[in-house]
């Protein structure tokens, strides 16, 4: 699949199915590659996926991520197949181990080892049987990677890399850690707002989920931050890498950071500045690949 030189990731969990079906078929008309839909305890972005790739026709999907636990390996083969068949060229499946948290508390399973569980998974994929009509091209996959050894993981049983609440010093190691040929897909937060106090409170707000939980910490501090630096929802040094915030020419300069350390593809997460859910409309047409 081609996911394009630039994407979006969002939360549609807010917007009705036709109001999403709109959005989707907006951002479309505004050039942006991929749509990137996450998963927590809201709609299943797989179905989602399948009702907007049948109401859109330019514009290609992705899970930001799916989360394993949430479906064995034999129906997530299924999904793959299946949606490869009905939007061929079109969907990717982003997987991941999510967070022991979501998985143990909100689930009730068992979260194990990360890294060793996403091998296995993705094993027993490859084996589950699948007696239906098979997709000229399954959906390719590529998954949540943050860490040297699940990149590696990335690179050599999938596409590529979807890292996520990342700065661009990351990409820049996970570039080396893929090699050439994988797919690296990082997420990347950015704000139009020129106030850096009304910036760095709306980012922190957003921050707030993420910074708490370990698989982000550890990859943090892998890049060199302390715990100093998860204070308060996050310290002025850490807010600022994590959101390009400023001008237009500002947020664009965080853009081009990213593929300059090696990104194939950047899906943006736009946010708002008065804190509120949803996609900062401005922050998408300023940056469309369409605009005249």
């Amino acid at each position: 699949m081609d996911f394009g030189r630039i994407g979006v990731w969002t939360w549609l969990d807010g917007m009705p199915a036709a109001q999403a079906a709109e959005f989707t078929q907006k951002i479309a008309d505004l050039g942006y590659g991929t749509l990137w839909l996450p998963e927590a305890v809201g709609r299943d972005p797989l179905v989602l996926i399948a009702y907007l790739s049948a109401k859109t026709s330019k514009i290609n999907f992705c899970t930001g991520i799916a989360n394993i636990y949430a479906r064995d390996a034999m129906s997530m083969r299924a999904i793959r197949e299946t949606l490869g068949e009905l939007a061929p060229g079109r969907v990717a499946i982003g997987m991941g181990v999510s967070h022991g948290h979501l998985v143990a508390g909100v689930r009730g399973h068992e979260y194990k080892k990360p890294v060793a569980t996403m091998s296995a998974y993705i094993d027993a994929m490859e084996k589950a049987i699948y007696m239906a009509v098979k997709a000229e091209q399954p959906a390719p996959l590529v998954i949540a990677a943050l860490r040297p050894k699940m990149l590696e993981l990335a690179a050599t049983k999938t596409s590529g890399a979807h890292p996520y609440f990342v700065p661009p010093e990351h990409t820049a190691r996970a570039r080396e850690i893929l090699g050439k040929r994988a797919l690296l897909l990082p997420e990347v937060k950015l704000m139009l707002e020129t106030d850096a106090g009304k910036a760095r409170a709306a980012a922190r707000a957003a921050m707030a989920m993420y910074i708490r939980l370990p698989n982000y910490q550890n990859n943090l501090r892998w890049l060199g931050y302390t715990d100093a630096d998860f204070e308060n929802n996050g310290s002025d040094r850490l807010v600022d890498a994590i959101v390009g915030w400023g001008d237009e020419k500002a947020i664009a300069k965080r853009l081009q950071e990213h593929y300059d350390a090696g990104a194939d593809h950047v899906c943006i997460q736009p946010l708002r500045s008065d804190g509120q859910m949803g996609a900062d409309m401005r922050v998408l047409e300023i940056l469309a690949p369409g605009r005249k």
